[in-house]
């Protein structure tokens, strides 16, 4: 059965917003715990989410999705897996690359600084992290992302439609809140 658009479009703001509090939490995860710089915020906005890992998702939904359920083989190995790793590794890359240039015009600097890893550029991408979110891609894309799939298919139209637009009110205030009040 085909769902319509706004269903479709609001599930995605859904996993947005659901994607953007992971990526915080994972964030302050590693200041707090593995490195033990101690909290920050590490959102650009006042709430616990960073939306690069909200639209990096997104992106690598709707970019790897059909290759995610092809079956490709070398000889009898399947290669699937490698390749959307391959994939992911490219696109968060190429997120994170542009991320903080965005950033650094919107706000004058980025959130991290990948001068301390090997083989990485200006500090704003480097190879270890972009291995890493390889990793958690893999997590994300053949774990999480169906687990929230099938949930949200078991959601009414007005749950999906009433969560989203509590979302979306939350998230415009929040904006409007970080670039205009403070």
């Amino acid at each position: 059965m085909k769902k319509n658009k706004l269903r479709t479009g609001a599930e995605y703001f859904i996993y947005f917003m659901m994607y953007s509090v992971l990526g915080w939490i994972y964030e302050v995860f590693l200041e707090v715990v593995v490195y033990r710089w101690g909290f920050s915020n590490r959102g650009v906005l006042f709430g616990p989410y960073c939306v690069i890992y909200g639209f990096g998702a997104l992106i690598l939904i709707l970019s790897l999705s059909w290759l995610q359920k092809r079956r490709i083989y070398a000889g009898k190995l399947l290669i699937t897996p490698f390749l959307v790793f391959i994939g992911i590794v490219v696109i968060t890359t190429v997120v994170e690359l542009i991320g903080s240039y965005i950033m650094e015009f919107t706000t004058g600097g980025w959130l991290w600084d990948y001068r301390r890893f090997a083989f990485n550029f200006e500090g704003r991408i480097a190879l270890n992290p972009s291995i890493r979110f390889g990793i958690g891609g893999m997590v994300f894309l053949y774990l999480l992302q169906p687990l929230f799939r099938r949930l949200c298919s078991k959601l009414s139209d007005r749950a999906v439609y009433s969560t989203a637009a509590v979302l979306a009110v939350i998230f415009l205030c929040d904006i409007i809140c970080t670039y205009i009040i403070f």
